[in-house]
């Protein structure tokens, strides 16, 4: 049963009032950064005495920044192929299966949404050093994948759920093999699910940092890898900069997920 809010009366506006406090409290750090990174002091002083931009031109000039983003970029783009892939593929056998342990297996799968990130950083780095894969890109992208992978078989399995298979089946009876039916008929149906899954496989390694942590060697870092160890090493405003520009481009592709789910046909 919906609430109607218009026959609240004044108890609506006490709730837009703490719903709009809560929104500032959590906004209040992001603008906070936004503002050091363009502040000329060259500690993190708030208020800044003054303004310029020089701390960006900085983050763009350093090559290290710049490799850190790439390297980032790079494993996060091939995690989400792979997540997507995959989280299909299990979806699409967790939700059609009917086997014995298929629950089990469900729960196997997303495991790391609940498991603490920390140990499963300190298992994976145990795991890794052993088989000689701490400090590579393979390293990395296997971690990644395991906590991104959860978000796939979630949001794919739903957009499953909400599938007539009896189109795909029309299709088989059609001529097309049942392979050439998922392709064609299946993948397409559920397009922004598989959007959606991307979208959030994406950004569970983009900003992953404690797991990077782990993974990471002198000379492979994420950026957020990087922005950490510089927070440790200096106080440098270019830390702002690259913080700020890290959590504009994560709202950018959830604000893009947000508009193509708004617009999803009903």
């Amino acid at each position: 049963m919906l609430l109607d809010f218009n026959r609240l009366g004044a108890m609506k506006y006490v709730l837009i009032g703490i719903t709009a406090a809560v929104s500032l409290f959590l906004m209040l750090p992001i603008v906070f950064i936004a503002a050091l990174s363009f502040g000329s002091s060259q500690w993190l002083i708030f208020p800044p005495p003054s303004w310029t931009t020089r701390w960006y031109g900085e983050l763009f000039a350093d090559p290290r920044w710049l490799g850190s983003a790439l390297t980032s970029l790079k494993i996060a783009l091939i995690v989400t192929v792979l997540s997507v892939v995959i989280g299909f593929l299990a979806a699409l056998g967790l939700n059609r299966g009917r086997f014995a342990g298929r629950e089990v297996l469900r729960a196997l799968f997303l495991t790391p949404m609940i498991l603490p990130v920390v140990v499963l950083a300190v298992a994976l780095y145990a795991f890794f050093l052993r088989i000689g894969l701490a400090g590579t890109t393979v390293g990395f992208v296997i971690a990644h994948l395991v906590v991104a992978l959860p978000f796939s078989i979630i949001s794919i399995g739903s957009a499953l759920d909400g599938f007539d298979r009896s189109v795909e089946d029309a299709a088989i009876l059609c001529g097309a093999s049942p392979w050439e039916a998922r392709l064609r008929v299946t993948v397409p149906a559920v397009r922004h699910g598989l959007f959606g899954a991307a979208v959030f496989s994406f950004l569970a390694s983009w900003d992953e940092v404690v797991l990077a942590i782990f993974m990471a060697s002198p000379s492979l870092q994420t950026l957020p890898v990087k922005i950490w160890t510089t927070l440790r090493q200096d106080l440098t405003p270019v830390i702002a900069a690259a913080s700020t520009l890290l959590i504009l481009f994560t709202m950018l592709l959830m604000l893009i997920a947000a508009l193509v789910r708004k617009g999803r046909p009903s």
